[in-house]
């Protein structure tokens, strides 16, 4: 028998070794070559998860609803309209109702032809509260989808970006083939490497999935332009316009001559008649006031993934059909649930919670990775130390410029967030490249981040002080001060090390 045991050829791997070799050698080059755009769009994810509370932090003294009857949607509509109308700018009205993500009420209106537009919050009866003013959650969310790029050119980028996120993450997955097995496995004590790789590698696993959903949904998200080009190119003869109401819904007619505002009580009845625990969400009404247009009406029903349903219906009420967003096909459910999915806006609280801290993990893992192949760069005798001391001033400057941003903007209101951002992550580099090593940037520049939000917390108390009606902000300087604990603490506790 034991003869029989030797003899027995050893098991075959299920990847062979030159395949592996070829997966880490991709992994690393697509890291490398995505590294910097891949960890600024994690980071500025994981914080615009929480948008909402952010908006409701920058206004902490608006009034709070869990919801609105069809009649008060009505009589906002009226309130918003009249108030469009006085800026000349009646042409496209938005209205967003109250929910478990967002419990305040606004109204939005736009002009094509004069280019006015406003935000205004509403009461609990539909009537104009305080104008929208958020302009840091507007830059984060900007910074994010687009990088501050001509938007076309800038969701392309971000969605190539989500592309090479995605690919990294199977190539990772495909150059370790013991990973799942070692999943709990670290190898404490030995070289810096070793225990970077166990942990980048630790964490890899253990948030595969969402890694792979946020991934997966932020490509499709950026390049939904090209997607819709593509598909106008291959169904529609190259008619743009088709394609995008396929998608969107129907469009506005070309009868502008005018007509009374529609009854969206009546269309949010409609829509409860068939779906009695639907509830509203918002309304999109595009050449308001005139006999073409159309209202995009968005319902929930409780149980469904998806933000809204869109339910279309032209100016007299008549219903012209549905997103399927909620019960349709499976393109148009997979279409409704890219956004919640991606943004972790479904769930309430702890689903924004759990996706903020995997979205820093995954934020953890792109910076991670190439402080990793930098050790092994020093380890083979090729140092890069101009690299060394670039890239934690790299990591570390955006907390930075996201607190000094925040904090511009509680001071100054409409202030320069970008180019205040940019001189930010300019000034961390040059002085990164003046400091002696990675080490020296990395503690300095976490210092400097934990103070930063430690002051934006007291900016905030001290402007809003006697104000506050919303304990959000309460909530969110708390989790300023415990973030810059977080960041410090390692600092002062421990010895100086690379990176």
């Amino acid at each position: 028998m034991d003869a029989l045991t030797q003899a027995r050829p050893p098991r075959r791997q299920l990847l062979s070794a030159p395949f592996v070799r070829a997966m880490l050698a991709g992994h690393s080059a697509l890291g490398i070559a995505f590294a910097a755009l891949i960890y600024i769009v994690c980071f500025s994810g994981a914080v615009l998860v929480f948008l909402n509370d952010w908006q409701r932090w920058e206004q902490p003294d608006t009034p709070l609803l869990v919801a609105v009857t069809p009649e008060q949607v009505n009589s906002a509509l009226a309130t918003i309209h009249a108030q469009a109308r006085g800026e000349g700018s009646a042409h496209d009205i938005y209205l967003a109702g109250p929910g478990p993500t967002n419990p305040r009420f606004a109204g939005y209106y736009h002009d094509d032809d004069t280019g006015v537009e406003g935000e205004r919050f509403l009461d609990a009866e539909g009537y104009l509260d305080a104008p929208i003013e958020a302009p840091w959650s507007e830059f984060i969310a900007e910074l994010h989808t687009s990088l501050h790029l001509p938007r076309t050119w800038g969701l392309l980028i971000v969605g190539l970006t989500g592309v090479a996120l995605l690919s990294s993450l199977i190539s990772g997955v495909l150059s370790h083939p013991r990973v799942f097995k070692d999943a709990f496995a670290f190898r404490w004590g030995g070289s810096r490497r070793l225990g970077e790789a166990d942990l980048h590698n630790r964490i890899g696993v253990w948030g595969l999935p969402f890694h792979v959903a946020v991934s997966l949904t932020g490509a499709l998200l950026g390049l939904s332009t090209l997607i819709i080009g593509l598909l106008a190119f291959a169904a529609y003869d190259g008619n743009s316009e088709k394609a995008f109401a396929a998608i969107l819904g129907p469009m506005a007619g070309a009868d502008r001559s005018p007509a009374p505002l529609p009854d969206l009580a009546a269309m949010i009845r409609q829509v409860q008649a068939q779906a009695p625990t639907a509830q509203f969400v918002s309304a999109n009404i595009k050449e308001i006031g005139t006999a073409g247009q159309i209202v995009h009406l968005g319902m929930k029903v409780p149980g469904y993934l998806p933000m809204a349903n869109m339910y279309y219906f032209d100016g007299a009420g008549r219903f012209l059909g549905d997103g399927g967003l909620e019960t349709g096909t499976v393109g148009q459910q997979v279409l409704g649930a890219l956004q919640p999915l991606h943004f972790g806006w479904f769930g309430g609280v702890p689903v924004r919670l759990a996706y903020g801290l995997l979205g820093l993990a995954l934020t953890y893992i792109a910076y991670n990775g190439v402080t990793i192949w930098l050790v092994r760069r020093r380890e083979k005798g090729r140092p890069a130390p101009q690299l060394e001391k670039i890239w934690p001033a790299l990591g570390w400057s955006q907390p930075l410029a996201f607190g000094i941003t925040a904090g511009a903007s509680l001071i100054l209101g409409d202030a320069p967030l970008l180019a205040i951002y940019g001189a930010a992550v300019a000034a961390t580099l040059t002085v990164a490249l003046m400091a002696g090593s990675g080490a020296v940037v990395a503690r300095l520049l976490r210092l400097a981040s934990a103070a930063v939000l430690l002051a934006v917390a007291a900016v905030h108390m001290a402007v809003w002080m006697g104000q506050v009606t919303d304990p959000m902000a309460h909530w969110i300087n708390a989790a300023l001060v415990a973030g810059a604990v977080v960041i410090a603490l390692p600092v002062l506790t421990r010895a100086p090390r690379q990176g």
